[in-house]
């Protein structure tokens, strides 16, 4: 099924199971079927799982521009509203976190009743003046260079290393690698920027809704110090649960245990 934005971009989503929304955004370059083990489950659980492939990425449309986070989250704004989706939990991954807390920046959470982040991008992944704790852009520059000269290849070794901490089957690095090369070589090239050198920090402090905030302490992608450590002390009364030794792809690696701590805190509101 697809929604159509504004500027004539088709956004492919799936609709599983029935209940409170809960809408999940994925991480780079990834798509829809990355959350696979967690809408299964919490579909069976009782809850409404919608979840989009980013524009550019899956089987979205490979648009020449857009490929920057207002644009990604104007488009969930846009999947929202024409589902008229109402009291959901927005969940993000990794880019898909940035995408979540942009949205909120962007359009408020009248929509919106919980957020959570997972393994995300914010609050500033970009090592600035203003960020000295942040990642230096040389790591940002050599995925670039990785991805032109061999995108196939820097997938791959971003699988079998720093993304899954070594852990991961085969069949699952093979899925990652098949989903990253099934986005368009701009949309994926741009979003490395997108999701590196966006400053999420206002989103942030925007967030007025119930918050939780996963991350693992041994991720190498989205070092926790970086990553869920900070952006857990800049939203308001955001829970944070940190996963000892996790790696970045927790939605794989840790995939049972993320799935029964989403479902306990989907479940708080309902109560």
């Amino acid at each position: 099924m697809y929604v159509t934005t504004a500027d004539g971009a088709s956004i492919f989503y799936k609709d599983w199971g029935a209940g409170r929304p809960v809408v999940l955004s994925h991480g780079w370059p990834l798509n829809s079927d990355s959350w696979e083990a967690q809408a299964l489950f919490l579909a069976e659980h009782g809850f409404r799982v919608i979840a989009h492939d980013r524009r550019g990425h899956g089987r979205s449309t490979q648009t020449w521009h857009g490929n920057e986070m207002d644009a990604y989250a104007d488009d969930l704004a846009t999947l929202l509203d024409t589902l008229d989706v109402r009291e959901a939990s927005l969940v993000g991954f990794s880019t898909g976190g940035g995408e979540v807390a942009r949205y909120i920046g962007r359009h408020g959470t009248g929509r919106v009743v919980q957020a959570a982040l997972i393994s995300a991008v914010p609050p500033f992944m970009l090592q600035t003046p203003d960020n000295p704790g942040g990642v230096p852009v040389a790591v940002f520059d050599a995925i670039r260079a990785g991805s032109l000269a061999d995108r196939s290849q820097t997938y791959k070794d971003l699988a079998a290393g720093p993304f899954f901490g070594g852990t991961a089957s085969q069949g699952v690095r093979d899925a990652f690698w098949l989903q990253s090369m099934a986005a368009g070589h701009r949309n994926a090239f741009e979003c490395i920027a997108a999701f590196s050198a966006t400053d999420f920090r206002p989103d942030l402090t925007a967030i007025d809704v119930p918050t939780l905030v996963i991350h693992g302490d041994a991720d190498q992608v989205v070092p926790f110090e970086v990553g869920g450590m900070a952006s857990s002390a800049l939203i308001k009364d955001a829970r944070l649960v940190v996963y000892a030794g996790a790696p970045h792809g927790i939605t794989d690696t840790h995939k049972q245990q993320l799935g029964i701590d989403l479902l306990a805190f989907l479940r708080e509101y309902d109560a």
